[in-house]
């Protein structure tokens, strides 16, 4: 099998003298020039834990592709830290960073001819963004995850990014002083690696290594468990064998292994990130797949896991048990999965799953048995009414309750929501509503983990609930819609609310309604008019410009 057949354009064609002049300077000698050339594209950059040691597991896998006869070359694209940015307007760059890094990488990939790719990826839009570069490149490729931090610990409770979050709206309630914040703030995330619950990078590495484009155990293994370091090693050498195999990202994906991934989401009870970009990741290897199929899995799925933001648990916690291959065994024991989907092994699901130690329930309650379950379906429900006529996303857990009703307090923007949750102008019994923050009003799409915080952190969180045409962070847990479709900014009903509004959310038949006559809904829709874009050039106003909704899965290139 000839390994080389795109980079050989470059090392052995006659024609391309200058090509070859580079790449003798960077180091390749007259054998190099005969063997595949990988691009290892790390998502590394210092400012972030969840990133911050992603080009040293670079330079590791790169030592091991040359000791496999193979040439690594790494490269870089970029990362946005979402617990940084959270609450800032750096938010808005969030989801954009996915699409810039599928493009980057795709752009490195075809300029450079590489045969292959190894993309490290540590913070949310990573992943995904990895992934639907692969599938446009559709060459022999696996990601690999940084992995996830340890937890911290104060006066003997574990802490995690969302624990500084939620301090915030304790210290204002008065139910802890200000040292006590300083020190939970200190000690929340001891070092490197992704955010530890089921937030959203956890999600999309455990969904992902369960659609087939990650090595076993890659999603649950720790950053800083030495484990994580020989990971180099199985990576390199799996490259290599999809190189010999000829086996490409579209022959690994599809429907079936989409289903998987979905399953395992809601099996975890996962981040509703994951329904943006599994669209995505579908409409690049072109399968249909939508909303409804969401809703479908969702229904035959049992919420088994009790992870953080709803449960107690955090991901070193699945490691300790087995770690994400059990979950998946016993998922596939018990007819949740398809087991002969292919995978970056070379072998199907099943087959690497055969010698995987089977889950045991009795001494560890993280995961629980079926029959046991939290909840006798997923946690992500997929609803429709008046306010949201394409869609919008619910995560309920079971620990919300299944019915809100309330009177609306309405904020175009998230700051002012901050600002009038801290104010007090939130009661028990209301819906808070923060709009133009879709993938066009935001512009972007933001995430609202710092709103819930507040929410939670007040005592509020089972009293009050929150709905908006932006996005909720992995960490955001309580009676919570978000990817309200049509958002504000094109016209969607979310637009034309005012505060008092009664507005009914129900997870009985998965509607949301404003309780408002249809004839006064088009006459506040006559007198509507779509403001201007927040921005007018760069990066930001390109989204807008081309971004599809999020019931498409906010891709740019529709």
């Amino acid at each position: 099998m000839e390994l080389n057949k795109h980079s050989k354009r470059l090392t052995q064609d006659e024609s391309q003298p200058a090509s070859q002049a580079m790449l003798y300077a960077v180091g390749l000698t007259d054998e190099d020039m005969q063997k595949a050339q990988i691009g290892i594209a790390s998502t590394g950059y210092d400012g972030n834990p969840c990133n911050m040691h992603l080009n040293h597991l670079k330079e590791e896998v790169k030592v091991e592709c040359n000791i496999a006869g193979l040439v690594g070359l790494g490269f870089n694209t970029i990362g946005v830290s979402d617990g940084i940015s959270m609450g800032t307007s750096g938010m808005n760059y969030s989801l954009v960073s996915r699409d810039i890094i599928a493009d980057s990488i795709e752009t490195v990939m075809n300029a450079q001819s590489y045969d292959a790719v190894i993309a490290i990826v540590g913070c949310d839009k990573n992943m995904p963004g990895s992934v639907i570069a692969m599938l446009r490149l559709n060459r022999p490729a696996i990601m690999m995850y940084g992995g996830s931090t340890a937890s911290g610990n104060y006066k003997g409770k574990k802490l995690n990014i969302v624990s500084a979050f939620e301090a915030l709206g304790q210290k204002m309630s008065g139910e802890i002083e200000e040292e006590e914040y300083r020190e939970i703030i200190k000690r929340a995330i001891p070092g490197a690696g992704a955010c530890g619950g089921m937030y959203t990078a956890n999600t999309m590495a455990s969904a992902i290594e369960c659609m087939g484009f990650s090595l076993p155990y890659n999603s649950s293994i720790p950053a800083e468990n030495p484990n994580k370091l020989s990971e180099a090693e199985r990576t390199a050498l799996a490259i290599k064998n999809l190189l010999e195999l000829d086996l490409k990202p579209l022959d690994i994906i599809s429907k079936k292994s989409l289903e998987n991934a979905i399953t395992l989401v809601n099996a975890l009870g996962g981040s509703t990130n994951a329904v943006l970009h599994f669209l995505a990741i579908a409409h690049a290897a072109d399968i249909e797949f939508t909303l409804e199929d969401f809703q479908r899995v969702s229904d035959r799925t049992p919420l088994i896991a009790d992870l953080k933001p709803s449960g107690k648990y955090l991901m070193e916690d699945v490691h300790n048990i087995g770690g994400t291959p059990a979950i998946m065994k016993y998922l596939l024991e018990n007819d949740y999965l398809h087991g002969d989907c292919l995978t970056v092994t070379g072998k199907t699901l099943a087959e690497n799953l055969a010698n995987v130690k089977a889950m045991e329930f009795e001494e560890q309650d993280v995961i629980y048995p079926k029959e046991n379950a939290l909840k006798s379906s997923g946690n992500i429900q997929i609803i429709y009414g008046n306010l949201a006529t394409e869609g919008a996303v619910a995560k309920i857990s079971g620990n919300e309750g299944l019915l809100f009703e309330g009177k609306a307090v309405v904020y175009d923007g998230e700051q002012a929501a901050n600002t009038g949750i801290t104010n007090g102008e939130v009661e028990r019994g209301d819906v808070v509503v923060i709009r133009y923050v879709g993938p066009r009003g935001g512009p972007g799409m933001p995430e609202m983990l710092k709103p819930t915080s507040l929410i939670m952190g007040a005592g509020l969180g089972k009293s009050v609930a929150l709905i908006t045409d932006g996005r909720f962070s992995g960490g955001t847990h309580g009676f919570v819609v978000g990817h309200i479709t049509p958002e504000a900014q094109s016209g969607g009903t979310i637009g034309i609310l005012k505060t008092g509004d009664t507005i009914r959310i129900s997870a009985e038949d998965n509607s949301i309604n404003v309780l408002i006559s249809e004839d006064e809904i088009a006459a506040r829709k006559v007198k509507w008019v779509a403001p201007a874009l927040k921005h007018t050039k760069g990066i930001l106003y390109k989204y807008a410009k081309t971004v599809a909704s999020a019931s498409k899965g906010c891709v740019t290139d529709l």
